[in-house]
């Protein structure tokens, strides 16, 4: 130990100062495969020993093989992020190598770094595969699952395969019996007669010498199931469709591909019937043969993009925790979390017999299962056995569930296991307090956006819904982009807001829309405050959070139709007209007996409209000054004081006073300034003057509840804040945890009352994130990490502000932002009080520390004068005796 401490104090301190690249990512992936655009963006973490370190230079190189295609040579820039490609023109199905170096701030260079990459097939010709389709009688919406089968000869040494599949259904392949990938309900979830993803696959090391068989399973998936309690079935055909190309490399310098085509071979497997809300039926004694050849098809290969998000992947994977015996005799299987997913089980039983298994979230308070606010959904996984032991689980559907009730057959725990399934998104944040019931809030959260952020950010993963609510994703939006990295995830989705908005610039309610018919007419094309603003506010928020300006510019002529659509409906620049879901599913006083004698808590509908037409019109005016529209943002400031003028005339009083008395009324209008600034306070004191009358409970919905502990915050009612954060008692965060052991984020602050009976079973979930925006408050003000939105966005320039406050002692928050970790760690007791910071390299901080009196305040051990310090990267201690 001693010899490589004395060997460190060695070494010369130019070493020290030196900069390392920890990691390179392609459009936004690690050694991506199948990269979908001509022009990659680079982007890359640095670390450093030293405090204080930053890059002043980088220089990438690009090769494909030994040749050089592109070379920046030394560019003198702190830029780390999204740095684009500028060589000549990337080949399609092409692997390359990019070498990065960069300089610190004293010139000094750091190793090279590499990295590989390939491409997909990048212009429409380079697909050769035909369209494929059983043709079989039995393949319908409902019906039998086909399989795809076709063999081929390697005969000579491959040195790589790749094989470009996607389908108009959900598919599943193998390569001679060894699953192709490992993510699940392939192509994905989008609006797939506008755009349709391709997966990109390595087979090399699966194809061997002589014969290799592909096998293929097409299942519904979104493209035909039932979508939405319409029964909104073959939405978008009612054929599905194969598209496979096979591309083989050989060692020789030649080539081959292999095509789904007319001579593929079609048959039936085992799986009797698959649908994303009834659920899988499989029988095992089925076995595959040969029906005929694959039918040719024509569809459209303009829609075609390579895959840009994370597919969909199993995750965690959860053993029983309790088998329970309902009062009607059925054995039931606690996983003791409400997960999205399904079971997978060991089972061995006489040919024939039938296994089913009953997915729910809750059992009533007599311990029965609670199957009525599924709806019309089934939810069932039924087996039929072959005889044989084996393994089982479903293909092409999911669950939401933490009970299961299994019939037919005894049960030993140990052969279940029930598998989470979610988006494969990078997990990048933490947060930890004293509070027990705080951290399983948080808790909560996570595990609300991991079930529903499944291809596409679901309302719900249970009922017969299910769908990409905007509302829901754009409230929740800033919350999600902390606990994961779901950059590339709304980068996806944003696609289909983009391609299913209307032709008068409004945004249907969800994405991928299925609740209009295709080409709606006129009366249908409608967009509502909070949800059809997810066109603006989520591409602002992922700018914001990761500093990704192609959001913003893709996204910009959506953002600003659908901001000219609200000002077409708007009468002399006052939004009240049309349908509005308003402040959704605030406190009504007939939602429970929690607090008898309250009055109803609904806000005006178009005072939330007009307040989130002010709210759109800022973020325009601010990505307009982003992307430098000069005129677009200059005639918007206009417009957003009319907004605002308006606002003052319709809805409010000389005085201030509002005509909704609510807090979601206050809220939206300290939020978004449309208060004169001399009648604000006033509006906050009629703000907590009506938190104090539910004794200290909020009332807010789904549009109040995100903005209101950070208005209180803002105006410096920490106090009330925290209060509501701890409140237990329905209506609060907590009440779900501490009554009822929640494990997710519920629909509504009661699905399950207070004595234990449920809501309305037609629109009561267990897991449905919208309410766990307040995670967003917990990382900004508790964990007091933020980022500046400007020249700072994504973390650039961070903000370290911890505000203390619900007698808690500590909090630990950390973030793996797009430079690197940044975290925070405070403690507080009799004593005083210590921040430890982290801040990565190439960023610098602004730290605000909390405000002691007169305390002496100390930096690593020394005095430092005020609350305000500005420090570059590196590990820091403030502490405040």
């Amino acid at each position: 130990m001693k010899l490589f401490v004395f060997i460190g104090l060695l070494l010369p301190f130019g070493l020290l100062s030196q900069i390392s690249i920890q990691s390179i990512s392609v459009e936004n992936q690690i050694n991506p495969i199948g990269v979908g655009v001509s022009t990659p963006r680079f982007s890359w973490k640095l670390s450093s020993l030293n405090r204080n370190e930053s890059q002043s230079a980088y220089s990438i190189q690009v090769f494909k093989g030994k040749s050089q295609v592109w070379n920046s040579g030394k560019v003198n820039s702190s830029s780390s992020l999204f740095v684009a490609y500028a060589g000549e023109n990337l080949q399609s199905n092409s692997t390359y190598s990019a070498k990065v170096q960069v300089w610190n701030s004293g010139g000094k260079p750091s190793k090279i770094a590499t990295t590989l990459f390939s491409t997909g097939l990048l212009k429409k010709e380079d697909w050769k595969a035909k369209w494929i389709t059983s043709g079989l009688a039995g393949d319908t919406v409902n019906g039998k699952v086909p399989v795809f089968k076709h063999l081929f000869r390697v005969n000579k040494k491959v040195q790589s395969a790749r094989a470009f599949v996607t389908a108009r259904g959900a598919y599943e392949a193998t390569i001679n019996g060894t699953r192709v990938g490992d993510s699940y309900l392939n192509p994905g979830w989008t609006s797939y007669n506008k755009h349709l993803q391709y997966q990109v696959y390595d087979l090399t090391g699966q194809l061997k010498q002589g014969l290799n068989d592909i096998s293929v399973q097409l299942g519904s998936g979104w493209f035909r199931s039932r979508l939405g309690w319409q029964n909104n079935q073959n939405y978008y055909g009612t054929t599905t469709a194969l598209l496979w190309q096979l591309e083989i490399k050989y060692t020789d310098g030649t080539s081959e591909t292999v095509v789904s085509d007319g001579n593929w071979q079609i048959g039936f497997g085992n799986i009797v019937s698959s649908e994303i809300y009834d659920g899988e039926h499989q029988n095992t004694r089925l076995v595959w043969k040969a029906m005929g050849q694959a039918k040719e098809i024509q569809a459209n290969f303009d829609v075609l993009t390579a895959q840009i998000n994370e597919p969909i992947k199993k995750q965690e994977v959860l053993s029983v925790k309790k088998v329970l015996k309902s009062p009607k005799g059925n054995t039931i299987l606690d996983f003791g979390q409400n997960i999205v997913g399904w079971v997978k089980l060991k089972v061995k039983g006489t040919p024939g017999q039938k296994v089913v298994l009953r997915h729910v979230e809750m059992l009533d308070k007599k311990g029965e299962p609670y199957f009525e606010n599924l709806r019309s959904a089934k939810a069932l996984a039924t087996y039929e056995l072959n005889g044989e032991e084996q393994e089982i689980e479903p293909h092409f559907t999911f669950f939401g569930f933490r009970y299961v009730q299994v019939e037919g057959m005894e049960v030993n725990p140990a052969d279940y296991q029930a598998i989470a399934l979610h988006s494969n998104m990078t997990p990048t944040g933490s947060f930890e307090t004293s509070n027990p019931l705080l951290n399983q809030l948080q808790s909560n959260i996570r595990w609300g956006q991991k079930g529903n952020f499944l291809d596409v950010p679901t309302d719900c993963p249970q009922r017969d819904e299910r769908l990409g609510w905007t509302g829901d994703a754009e409230v929740f939006s800033r919350t999600a982009s902390f606990n994961f990295n779901v950059n590339q995830f709304f980068a996806k989705w944003l696609k289909d807001v983009k391609a299913d908005q209307f032709p008068n610039g409004a945004v249907p309610f969800v994405i991928p829309d299925i609740l209009n018919k295709p080409n709606a007419g006129p009366e249908a094309q409608n967009g509502a405050a909070g949800w059809s603003d997810a066109s603006i506010i989520i591409p602002y928020n992922i700018y914001t959070t990761y500093g990704d300006m192609q959001i913003l510019e893709y996204q910009y002529e959506s953002m600003k139709a659908y901001l000219n659509y609200v000002r077409s409906v708007a009468k002399n620049d006052l939004w009240n007209t049309g349908f509005q879901f308003a402040d959704w599913l605030s406190y009504r006083v007939d939602d429970s007996k929690g607090m008898i004698g309250q009055k109803s808590a609904v806000t005006d509908n178009y005072l939330v409209a007009q307040c989130f037409f002010a709210y759109n019109t800022e973020l325009m005016i601010k990505t307009a000054r982003i992307l430098g529209k000069t005129e677009d943002y200059k005639e918007w400031e206009k417009l957003q004081d009319r907004i605002k003028l308006q606002f003052q005339k319709e809805f409010m009083t000389a005085n201030g006073r509002l005509i909704s008395d609510t807090q979601t009324a206050y809220i939206l209008a300290l939020q978004f300034d449309m208060i004169p600034g001399h009648l604000r306070q006033a509006a906050l004191e009629r703000l907590v003057t009506n938190i104090k009358s539910y004794n200290y409970h909020l009332t807010t919905g789904f549009l109040g509840t995100p903005f209101l502990n950070p208005v209180l915050t803002r105006y410096g009612r920490n106090d009330v804040a925290y209060a509501l954060l701890l409140q237990d008692t329905y209506p609060s965060w907590l009440y779900p945890v501490k009554a009822h052991g929640a494990t997710t984020i519920w629909e509504r602050w009661d699905s399950m009352k207070p004595d234990s009976t449920f809501q309305d079973p037609g629109m009561t979930s267990f897991n449905h994130y919208a309410y766990g925006a307040i995670g967003d408050w917990m990382y900004r003000t508790i964990g007091g990490i933020d980022t500046e939105e400007f020249d700072g966005a994504g973390y650039k320039q961070i903000v370290i502000k911890p505000e203390l406050g619900g007698k808690l002692t500590f909090a630990k928050t950390a973030l793996d932002s797009p430079y690197g970790k940044v975290s925070t760690d405070w403690s507080v007791n009799t004593t005083g009080f210590t921040l430890k910071v982290e801040v990565p390299v190439n960023t610098t901080a602004t730290v605000m520390l909390p405000s002691f009196g007169s305390n002496k305040r100390y930096q690593d051990g020394v005095e430092i004068t005020g609350d305000r310090v500005r420090i570059g990267s590196g590990s820091y201690t403030f502490t405040i005796k």
